[in-house]
């Protein structure tokens, strides 16, 4: 009887050793503060992966910036540092150029179709392009519309975006549309650009509305003009080994919470869209709605040209397709 007792015993520790053994928890990385939806979707995601697997796999997130910026996380995520990655889908197109295609000047239609292209066989395709360089592609979260802020006047017309001091990101397409517009473009990390604005090394920067606001922008910027001249989607990638290790089951879970957690953020974006500009008005920024796209269209058409002779027209002429 005692030795069956010491039995029992010892299977329960190893049962608690297995248990132990198989609990993972993964490092989920973005730079927004914790005010911005990209903490809303980690937060979402984290619940749907600990509950879809019984708690066996947690999700610790690391918002704004604290394991590094947007190139040093992807770098950590490739590396096996971080175990997912959410940045703008623009830092992966060194990468992949091809991926570029989504930040096209009005590239899109509307919201609608860039979720279909996306969530269809293009951004299939993108998701797959990951594996080459060691992450497993999840998702494209929404980034949102980008819309110009500057401190010299509003912007309506091409013509008034020449002379400014653009901060951009490192989009080639984006680079090349400021400086077809004469607008100065000056790559800055998005960490540093509070204090670029404030101290005036650049007087204007191109963001969704959501990121204009968590970053407090307002408080260095003076006039939003809502050009919407491009669509920004985020990627959301994971460890191609750190994925490979968890079981079918819990990979299951992963992806398909991936899936709703952009889903429900994209929602996000569009329900708290007029209620940001509320805030945004509130805090003292002038808002334009009154932009002739049609002009900027015309204007910065060139980009389209230079994408072309890099990468080719078949994934421009797929989007196009797509209705």
């Amino acid at each position: 009887m005692k030795s069956m007792k010491m039995g029992l015993a010892a299977l329960a520790i190893l049962a608690a050793g297995a248990n132990s053994a198989w609990a993972v928890e993964l490092k989920f990385a973005h730079a927004a503060p914790e005010t911005d939806l990209q903490q809303n979707l980690a937060t979402f995601f984290a619940e749907k992966v600990a509950t879809g697997t019984k708690g066996q796999v947690t999700v610790k997130i690391y918002p704004q910036g604290q394991l590094g910026n947007d190139q040093q996380m992807i770098t950590g995520a490739r590396s096996g540092v971080i175990d997912i990655v959410l940045v703008g889908l623009n830092n992966f197109t060194g990468m992949m150029p091809k991926a570029g295609v989504v930040e096209l000047p009005f590239v899109f239609t509307g919201r609608e179709q860039a979720y279909k292209v996306l969530d269809g066989d293009i951004g299939k395709g993108l998701l797959a392009d990951f594996e080459k360089f060691g992450m497993k592609g999840l998702a494209f979260p929404e980034n949102g519309y980008r819309n110009m802020t500057n401190n010299a006047k509003p912007i309506r017309v091409p013509a008034d975006a020449a002379g400014i001091r653009m901060r951009t990101n490192n989009s080639v397409p984006l680079n090349e549309m400021f400086a077809i517009l004469k607008a100065n473009p000056q790559q800055l990390p998005v960490a540093e650009l509070y204090s670029a604005l404030e101290t005036g090394v650049v007087n204007a920067q191109d963001h969704p509305i959501n990121i204009t606001w968590s970053f407090k922008f307002y408080e260095v910027q003076k006039y939003l003009s809502l050009t919407e001249h491009a669509y920004s989607a985020l990627g959301m990638a994971m460890n191609l080994n750190k994925f490979k290790a968890l079981t079918p089951e819990q990979q299951k879970v992963v992806l398909e919470a991936a899936a709703e957690a952009t889903a429900m953020q994209r929602k996000l974006s569009v329900d708290k869209q007029e209620e940001i500009l509320a805030d945004l008005a509130k805090h003292g920024m002038q808002i334009n709605r009154d932009v002739d796209k049609p002009a900027f269209q015309q204007v910065v058409a060139p980009t389209y040209d230079s994408f072309v002779k890099a990468n080719g027209d078949d994934l421009i002429k797929a989007i196009r397709a797509v209705k």
